[in-house]
């Protein structure tokens, strides 16, 4: 197979083909083993992650070397659109979404306490679960996602690997609030937990691959007017929930009083 098929083979293909391959991604802090999907292409794991020019060279040297062993080969260098610091410095509406995540990630942490006290029985017990649940809904996925899904993704080539892997997570997601749902007119608190912990599972490595990988690609490519309409629209998006963020917010703080 020649560089140029190899560099438009998904991901996990070639790590099946090359355990190595695998090792030398986990070298430079490249998790795509533990990625749910494993869909982006090899050249667009060189992209998105946005490498210093010669750590990006060191990169492909090594996985060059694991797939053509006893061949001089190398993947040819890649035109890169800019250079600049390895800090993040987000646009103003990926700055917004990140710092949502910031709240979702305060509720992750909460979680293992939820589970541990979920009670079905009382009416206490199923308004918090019930409030839970709202949040995962109401803030985390019709008032967060659907700022990424409806207005951002809209910007870039939606069968683009990494945002099918962020659709597909956010899918992943629904699924299990429907389950808990589910669980709870069952009165079912075993799966109510399994459900609350397989969700649990996913966002913390998906807000990891938007904070750290998808919107700061994002940002590179997004011209600045692009930016700007996105930012304006986020403003509108916010003035629509209103209030509805800051009841979530609430939320929150009222549980990290009772389980902290």
């Amino acid at each position: 197979m020649s560089v140029e098929a190899y560099l438009n083979k998904g991901i996990k293909e070639i790590i099946t083909e090359f355990p190595k391959v695998e090792e030398i991604l986990n070298e430079f802090e490249i998790a795509c083993s533990t990625c749910g999907e494993g869909l982006c292409l090899l050249k667009d794991i060189v992209e998105i992650h946005y490498m210093d020019e010669d750590v990006e060279a060191e990169l492909m040297a090594k996985i060059s070397h694991a797939i053509f062993p006893n061949k001089a080969i190398k993947f040819p260098k890649r035109k890169r659109k800019t250079s600049g610091p390895k800090e993040i410095n987000y646009s103003p509406p990926m700055k917004k979404m990140v710092e949502e995540h910031v709240l979702i990630k305060r509720w992750l942490a909460l979680l293992p306490k939820v589970i541990d006290n979920l009670d079905l029985d009382s009416e206490e017990g199923l308004q918090l679960i019930n409030n839970g649940i709202d949040f995962i809904r109401n803030f985390a996925d019709k008032y967060h996602h659907a700022k990424e899904e409806d207005e951002t993704f809209k910007y870039f080539d939606e069968n683009f690997d990494m945002i099918k892997v962020i659709r597909n997570d956010h899918i992943r997601v629904r699924g299990h609030v429907k389950a808990m749902l589910q669980a709870i007119d069952n009165k079912d608190k075993n799966m109510l937990a399994e459900h609350l912990v397989s969700y649990s599972q996913i966002l913390p490595e998906h807000i990891k691959k938007e904070d750290e990988i998808l919107f700061p690609w994002m940002d590179r490519n997004l011209t600045t007017n692009q930016i700007g309409q996105l930012y304006s629209r986020f403003n509108e998006i916010d003035a629509e929930y209103g209030d509805a963020p800051v009841k979530h917010r609430n939320f929150i703080e009222e549980l990290e009083k009772k389980f902290c």
